[in-house]
């Protein structure tokens, strides 16, 4: 593709370093991260990627775009441009999930992180993932005034953009506490004494939410 930046490659016959000659450029999982949830404007993705410049950014989508991960698609009445992943890129959702899982160490938020609803939502459906639980319900987070779904079934979580039809459980907080609670067993209960944390439905279905979202 004409103006493609030229990306330095492994030359390993093997599957994980084919993966890396993709994905292994700063910032390229990140913004695959991004369009999990669906297309996303160029705008978002700049506004969203702090730190990530314009000229960056318009290089990493056009080699994801030439290798077949992102494609272009119109959204909304005008059918303004937007990104979203192809299939092939959907299929990295299983290992963005247990890399996000895995990640979930850090004891606090550092006060120079930036955070954002997506990234919180993200970490809740990532532990979700792994538990494998016989659970048959929808849940609803409202975070930061975004709203987001889980849908757990048979043992398997996937989360979206949108309110949940109904929802077992509604969850209200804010993007900080949700990514804290995720990662330290104790949170959940420390941010719903404090009232950072609303969790609403059946005494049941609370707890087979809070279940799926409290750390091991």
């Amino acid at each position: 593709m004409e103006g493609l930046t030229v990306k330095r490659a492994y030359h390993q016959h093997c599957g994980l370093a084919a993966a890396m000659d993709v994905l292994g450029e700063r910032w390229t999982l990140l913004l695959v991260r991004e369009l999990l949830l669906g297309p996303r404007r160029y705008s978002e993705l700049l506004a969203d990627l702090p730190g990530l410049g314009t000229n960056l950014l318009a290089d990493r989508l056009r080699f994801l775009v030439a290798r077949g991960v992102v494609r272009q698609c119109g959204v909304g009445s005008a059918q303004r441009y937007a990104y979203e992943l192809t299939d092939t890129g959907h299929g990295l959702r299983p290992v963005l999930l247990e890399l996000t899982r895995w990640g979930l160490f850090r004891p606090e938020l550092s006060t120079v992180d930036t955070v954002r609803p997506r990234w919180a939502f993200l970490a809740v459906e990532a532990l979700a993932a792994g538990r494998h639980a016989e659970v048959d319900e929808d849940y609803e987070f409202r975070v930061d005034g975004e709203v987001f779904h889980l849908s757990v079934r048979a043992g398997r979580a996937h989360g979206g953009l949108g309110p949940a039809q109904p929802p077992s459980v509604v969850a209200t907080t804010d993007a900080g506490t949700l990514l804290v609670v995720c990662a330290q067993p104790t949170a959940l209960t420390e941010a719903t004494h404090a009232g950072r944390l609303e969790l609403t439905g059946t005494d049941s279905a609370v707890r087979r939410c809070t279940a799926l979202l409290t750390p091991s």
